[in-house]
């Protein structure tokens, strides 16, 4: 049986496997003021499975929220509701970690009310979904000095909040186009002080976040997402220079942190900077492979077994397979996610997956 299926230490905790659910939106936080629900605590729960579950985008902050009906956990409420969750995974014996997502320039004020946040003033190209429709993104407000630091003080403090409300530990989002990930693009971030400019000018947002957040809760308890070549809400990654300078720069300033792990989400074809980035990366490294057209399945097994990756996260076949590590150590056979019902929505679509004994009754 492949590596996959064994055993595995991280920050502290036995990982059941090698199998990660991969932070996926759902929309679903129906509870007051954003607050997650016991349909929720359900879904994580079924999938409790995994090595490790990654929860789906959670704004630390009012002004990080970038799409509707997403979970924060900013607020005492959220906190204690969150527990619901964490409480009905460890019931199952499983391990969950909170991700910290700002969305930064993709939000909008129809869905917080406020101006979203950047590192420049420098307005997006596309949409967001809201509750009234599609609207095009806005021209955001360009943080000041003060305004980084106490939004790095918001990251630190959802973490707290997370170990508060029972998580075993949290993943800050750099990557896909929001916050973080718009201080380390260029055409996003076009500050000339010294958070914007070179590689380690843009780079310094996500480290100082990561450091503040090892400080709140402890290194081992930490883990940073990134997703290298990604042009996902309007990230410009035509130069490939700047593209492999920057990520090489990050991974060599986030390695002395000693954090959790690393967790790269790859695109089509950059296999070559990926393998350099593991490679310098001293902790746990989580892939969420390029699989071309298909999402991730059986084929990617191998990448644990050849040492590509330590872990490796999968999305749409877990979102859609709550007993995924069953299904993939006998090949499948796998429910087909329903991407209609991705976002929003009631339990179809969410927690009515059959498993492979309840197909079989």
């Amino acid at each position: 049986m492949s590596k996959a299926f064994e055993p595995y230490e991280l920050g502290g905790k036995r990982l059941a496997n090698r199998l990660v659910m991969a932070p996926m939106t759902r929309s679903r936080a129906y509870g007051p003021g954003q607050s997650p629900t016991l349909l929720m605590a359900d879904y994580y729960a079924q999938r409790a499975g995994a090595g490790l579950i990654v929860t789906e985008g959670v704004q630390p902050s009012r002004v990080g929220q970038g799409y509707p009906d997403t979970p924060g956990i900013h607020t005492p409420e959220q906190v204690a509701a969150w527990r619901q969750v964490t409480d009905a995974v460890h019931a199952r014996g499983g391990v969950i970690y909170l991700q910290i997502m700002h969305t930064g320039r993709v939000g909008h004020p129809a869905l917080m009310g406020l101006q979203p946040v950047g590192p420049s003033a420098v307005t997006a190209a596309g949409q967001v979904y809201t509750h009234e429709g599609p609207q095009d993104f806005v021209t955001p407000h360009a943080l000041t000095y003060t305004e980084i630091r106490a939004t790095i003080a918001d990251y630190a403090d959802a973490a707290r909040n997370a170990i508060e409300a029972g998580f075993d530990g949290v993943e800050l989002h750099g990557a896909n186009g929001y916050l973080i990930d718009q201080f380390l693009a260029s055409n996003s971030n076009q500050r000339v002080d010294e958070w914007g400019g070179s590689p380690e000018k843009r780079i310094r947002f996500a480290v100082e976040t990561a450091k503040a957040a090892a400080e709140a809760i402890g290194p081992d308890r930490v883990g940073f997402r990134m997703s290298p070549g990604n042009p996902y809400n309007d990230i410009d990654v035509s130069d490939t220079a700047d593209l492999d300078a920057t990520f090489t720069a990050l991974v060599d300033a986030l390695a002395p942190l000693n954090l959790a792990y690393l967790h790269q989400l790859e695109v089509p074809g950059v296999r070559d900077l990926t393998l350099r980035l593991r490679k310098a990366w001293p902790t746990t490294y989580i892939l969420n492979p390029a699989s071309g057209q298909e999402p991730t399945g059986p084929a990617e097994l191998e990448l644990v077994e050849d040492g590509t990756a330590d872990l490796l996260a999968y999305g749409a076949l877990f979102l859609a397979n709550p007993d995924l590590p069953a299904r993939l150590a006998q090949n499948g056979p796998f429910n087909t996610p329903d991407q209609a019902t991705f976002y929003g929505g009631d339990e179809k679509g969410f927690t009515d997956y059959p498993t492979l004994e309840e197909a079989h009754a």
